[in-house]
């Protein structure tokens, strides 16, 4: 018997691994603030709020690594380093801003099916 839906194996383990950097709650966080600019560490890390300075780095470090933000640091005293949405981090920010809209319009909706699902499931 064939499969109905003949996929790759590799091609899942991409998709996979890609959506579980891109899907993360702190990369749709820091892409969504970076989109309205270049930041500084600091002001990222005020502007997402609730981040731990461990894990905003260890976020910036895999968006950078996967090519989604750039690192220029300036030879200041002290040195300044900005973080900013490459073209692709630019692309990326499309449908994280769709779904983060979708999110804000369908917070209710969702609140209201688990209370329901939870009330019939206790």
């Amino acid at each position: 018997m064939l499969p109905r839906h003949p996929h790759r194996t590799e091609d899942c383990r991409a998709i996979s691994e890609i959506l579980q950097r891109v899907g993360d709650k702190w990369t749709v966080l820091v892409v969504g603030k970076l989109g309205d600019g270049p930041l500084r560490f600091n002001e990222l890390r005020a502007a997402v709020g609730g981040i731990s300075q461990k894990m905003l780095t260890t976020t910036l470090r895999g968006l950078e690594r996967d090519g989604f933000v750039t690192r220029t640091v300036f030879p200041t005293i002290p040195p300044r380093v900005d973080y900013e949405l490459t073209e692709l981090g630019h692309e990326l920010l499309i449908p994280v801003s769709a779904l983060s809209e979708w999110a804000r319009a369908n917070t209710m909706r969702v609140k209201a099916a688990r209370e329901k699902f939870d009330g019939t499931h206790a």
